[in-house]
């Protein structure tokens, strides 16, 4: 189940909290290129820095979580 989502700044990839788990999705291909755990309950809430590069992440279990990602591609999508 899906329990929350944002789209990073630049609108290439996509977040999605679900129960312990976040999935990263590259937004252009439709592919989840990373799964992030640590969180010990349901993640309802998601959201990209400015900058796209860290992922706040909030959970039931109380817990607020910050994953650094990698900078974004420079390729021009197809």
């Amino acid at each position: 189940d899906v329990s929350s989502l944002a789209f990073s700044p630049d609108g290439r990839t996509l977040a999605s909290g679900g129960y312990k788990e976040i999935f990263v999705w590259d937004a252009v291909t439709g592919e989840h290129n990373r799964i992030l755990i640590g969180h010990t309950s349901t993640v309802n809430g998601v959201a990209f820095s400015p900058d796209g590069r860290t992922l706040a992440s909030r959970s039931s279990d109380g817990t607020i979580l910050l994953w650094e990602l990698p900078p974004p591609s420079n390729t021009t999508p197809r």
